[in-house]
């Protein structure tokens, strides 16, 4: 009794139970004490509405205890299972096929090293080819995005070719009024690495037509369709446009057009057949880098700015010309396409930029080259390359307008006495006009200045944002402000005139 007595009473420990939960409880239960109906006491706190970070919380944390819990169960389940244990029906059933290969394949355990377990690394060869395949899988995206590199396509033939009189067959391309309604005559060689299709690119037939020029491109020996020459120089090629002008029907005088490299074939007519070229147009024109004649701020305002590999091309194009060939073969001669600042050996101004990246250009671009490259040689374009960097075999000076009066001496003077002579003009007598891009990259503005100085008959048209392609390429204002200062006023085709009335010719 005693130990009873020491315990708690069963109404204590009923007490203790409801303690917390605000019920008080009143009267008597059997002994005389009866349970009363419990009343429930609560305080009037004021609750706070739970705010939405709260609630983000909250159910972050919840889920969080949920994936901790699911971990554990997964954890559990995989600690309790027997399927890879030696026991198993899987391992008995794959054990003896898996020993076999692994035996066949033991052979390539010699060309590991000596210090490495064939289980591990054969376990990591195997796992860099599966992550290897996953990559190659998720990559497809970005593997197609990659534009294809666009093969040279070769076209059927389809130029107008000519003999000349040493047997070589010359191509060659009109545009504009026929022979027989042309009122001016334009012959344009090309420059390097184009052809005949380029004369002036994107000229409109009807600017042509307004003015009455017919303008005859071709392609220079090797290039394009035109057989190659044995021993070509600029006297050479001074020959072939005056051969072409009279297997074409040119029976006056016409002009040239010389743009970039295609203008030493054009300063070579100037001199070997000055009394055929009625006049000259030059853009961007090209000048021996080399000539003696420059001032050291001509010569520095040229180099400075080329690039590193274009200056390797003008030194190797003047010692080593073999050497050209190795670097065409791998660029404009691999048989694929490719950038033309690369190819060129050049950079760009913004204008020139802005005009090369467009898809007209572009396609120009292609079907030039791939008419140019035709004949799959590289001795023509070596050919074109040393011309510009050799010998000449004239000066530019030469063709400066000066008086050449008799030398004085004995012989002058018994001249004298049974004939008058008289000075006489010398030099190219035509008009020489010059458009020099002041971006130009290629064809630096130092040149467009020797020019100017050694020859101060000719007009410099200075373009003061424009570079070595935006003025020339596809500027149809251009075009026609290029006519006008060369041929004043249009006039037509030379029978371009209004029709008579049967009544008014009478």
């Amino acid at each position: 009794m005693s130990e009873l007595a020491s315990n708690k009473s069963w109404r204590d420990e009923l007490a203790s139970l409801v303690e917390d939960a605000g019920i008080r409880y009143s009267g008597a239960v059997a002994d005389g004490i009866s349970v009363s109906t419990p009343s429930f006491s609560t305080q009037s706190e004021p609750v706070e509405p739970e705010s939405f970070v709260d609630q983000v919380k909250g159910f972050g944390k919840a889920w969080g205890e949920i994936i901790i819990e699911f971990g554990k169960g997964c954890k559990d389940v995989a600690a309790q299972q027997t399927i890879l244990t030696s026991d198993s029906y899987v391992v008995k059933k794959i054990s003896g096929p898996c020993a076999e290969v692994l035996g066949r394949l033991s052979f390539l355990n010699e060309f590991l090293p000596e210090d490495r377990h064939p289980v591990h690394v054969w376990t990591i060869l195997f796992s860099a080819f599966i992550l290897s395949l996953a990559v190659l899988g998720v990559n497809t995206r970005d593997v197609s995005s990659v534009p294809l590199v666009k093969k040279v396509y070769i076209h059927p033939p389809t130029a107008t070719r000519i003999v000349l009189p040493d047997g070589r067959h010359l191509a060659y391309h009109e545009q504009g009024v026929t022979a027989d309604r042309a009122r001016l005559s334009l012959i344009a060689p090309h420059s390097f690495l184009s052809s005949r299709l380029a004369g002036i690119p994107g000229v409109k037939v009807d600017l042509l037509e307004e003015f009455g020029v017919r303008l005859i491109t071709y392609d220079l020996p090797g290039f394009g369709e035109s057989d190659p020459h044995p021993s070509r120089s600029l006297n050479s090629s001074a020959l072939d446009i005056l051969y072409l002008a009279n297997s074409v029907a040119i029976s006056n005088k016409f002009w040239v057009l010389g743009y970039s490299g295609g203008a030493m074939h054009a300063w070579a007519a100037l001199k070997y057949i000055p009394d055929k070229i009625a006049g000259a147009a030059m853009f961007g024109p090209m000048v021996n880098p080399y000539q003696s004649g420059m001032t050291k701020e001509e010569i520095s305002g040229i180099w400075e700015k080329w690039t590193r590999k274009r200056k390797l091309m003008y030194y190797l194009a003047r010692s080593f010309p073999n050497m050209l060939g190795y670097f065409y073969r791998r660029t404009f001669l691999s048989g694929k396409h490719g950038q033309l600042e690369k190819w060129l050996s050049l950079s760009l101004g913004n204008r020139d930029k802005a005009l090369t990246q467009g898809p007209l250009f572009e396609a120009f671009w292609h079907r030039d080259v791939e008419e140019s490259v035709r004949q799959g040689s590289t001795k023509p374009f070596i050919e074109e390359a040393s011309l510009l960097v050799s010998d000449w075999g004239f000066r530019l000076s030469d063709l400066h307008v000066q008086q050449q009066c008799p030398k004085k001496g004995i012989f002058s003077w018994l001249k004298f006495m049974y004939a008058q002579e008289e000075c006489r003009l010398t030099g190219y007598l035509g008009p020489i006009h010059i458009w020099q891009g002041m971006d130009d990259r290629l064809a630096p503005p130092s040149m467009a200045a020797y020019v100017s100085r050694v020859l101060p008959n000719a007009m410099v048209h200075k373009l003061p944002e424009d570079g070595h392609f935006s003025y020339f390429f596809y500027c149809d204002e251009c075009h026609r402000k290029i006519f006008t200062t060369l041929f004043g006023t249009p006039r037509g085709p030379v029978n371009d005139t209004t029709q008579i009335e049967p009544e008014e010719s009478e």
